[in-house]
């Protein structure tokens, strides 16, 4: 039975550029819903790395001022428009990040629909999505846990299964980047379809964290700065089948000297930041015969597949939180503890 439609909300808008500092709470009406919407109570949103940048002006694509931020998101349905047929009051949905990508390849005019950037996005309790960018919620989830699929867990689906003639297949290997979302998805993933994983981090502690998801080799970065060539012993001189490369400058030159002959480099983001001064070029794909893909997220048909697999096997797939969860109204302590690099997994938002 769907829960009565409540009169306001409670919400996060971007009212400016100044960074965490533009972000303000209030309580305002339910937005109205069009035909092709569905209204939805959240009860869960998680946090990345596109949130942080987009109050400090720093997102190089579509936004739109005043926006509701967040693009992961996960609740109950309170009512749909006239011309819905995939969802009624009652059901339990997950939002997409791309809300009009719902199979194939991405074109321009999709990828100006972002949540939370040109679309308003989860940060709320009570919202309006267009039926499309929403996906049937995994049984066996908590809402914080099925948020985190949005964004992270798509994408590391895509990176891994997303190229056709190069998806990951069992005795394969994978190279992984720290202990944030998509890396963390990326282990599991990768472990339940039999792969080897050789994870690099900064820390020991980090470390546990992947030796508990099953990672076979673990690489401190901070001690092993030329880790590449540790990769190649590792696996016996030939490198990996799959990079998924989430640091950028900071790390793709030793990405690309990880990669196997004939492999396959996937960016997926650049949370490292900074500024390399050597980093490979297009020429490197041919020298060292091997493919670079870039990764934005997936596409509902690749969230699907994704979702099936994940309820189909929860005692491996289940999404990693961070122990520190965090309220609605604690939204700009959650950036904080993001931008501060401490979590592990990740950090999810609980909406009461």
């Amino acid at each position: 039975m769907a829960n009565p439609t409540p009169k306001t909300t409670s919400q996060w808008n971007v009212i400016g550029f100044d960074g965490f500092d533009s972000l303000k709470y209030s309580e305002q009406a339910v937005p109205e819903f069009g035909d092709d919407q569905v209204l939805v109570r959240l009860y869960g949103a998680s946090l990345n790395f596109r949130d942080l940048v987009i109050p400090r002006g720093q997102y190089p694509w579509d936004f739109k001022r005043d926006v509701v931020p967040g693009s992961d998101g996960a609740g109950i349905v309170l009512a749909v428009g006239k011309h819905v047929t995939r969802f009624q009051p009652g059901d339990k949905v997950v939002t997409m990040l791309n809300p009009k990508h719902v199979a194939g390849s991405v074109t321009s005019r999709i990828s100006s629909f972002g949540l939370g950037a040109s679309v308003d996005g989860t940060f709320r309790s009570v919202g309006a999505f267009d039926e499309h960018g929403l996906v049937a919620m995994p049984q066996g989830l908590t809402f914080a846990e099925a948020a985190t699929l949005s964004c992270a867990g798509v994408t590391a689906w895509n990176a891994l299964f997303g190229l056709p003639g190069k998806q990951l297949s069992a005795g394969q290997w994978v190279l992984t980047q720290g202990t944030g979302g998509v890396s963390i998805f990326a282990v599991q993933f990768a472990k339940a379809v039999g792969a080897r994983v050789i994870a690099t981090t900064s820390s020991s502690e980090k470390g546990k964290l992947l030796e508990k998801l099953g990672a076979d080799h673990i690489i401190n970065y901070c001690e092993t700065p030329e880790w590449g060539s540790e990769v190649r012993k590792l696996t016996g001189g030939d490198g990996v089948d799959v990079v998924v490369e989430v640091a950028g400058p900071v790390s793709i030159k030793q990405s690309v000297a990880s990669v196997r002959l004939d492999g396959l480099v996937v960016v997926v983001g650049s949370v490292g930041g900074g500024e390399a001064k050597e980093m490979p070029s297009l020429l490197d794909c041919w020298m060292n015969l091997f493919t670079t893909r870039g990764v934005w997220v997936g596409n509902r048909f690749q969230m699907e597949d994704m979702c099936r697999a994940i309820e189909g096997n929860l005692e491996k797939l289940r999404p990693v939180l961070d122990p520190k969860v965090f309220s609605l109204d604690q939204l700009k302590e959650a950036y904080e503890y993001l931008e501060s690099g401490k979590h592990q997994g990740k950090i999810g938002i609980e909406i009461h």
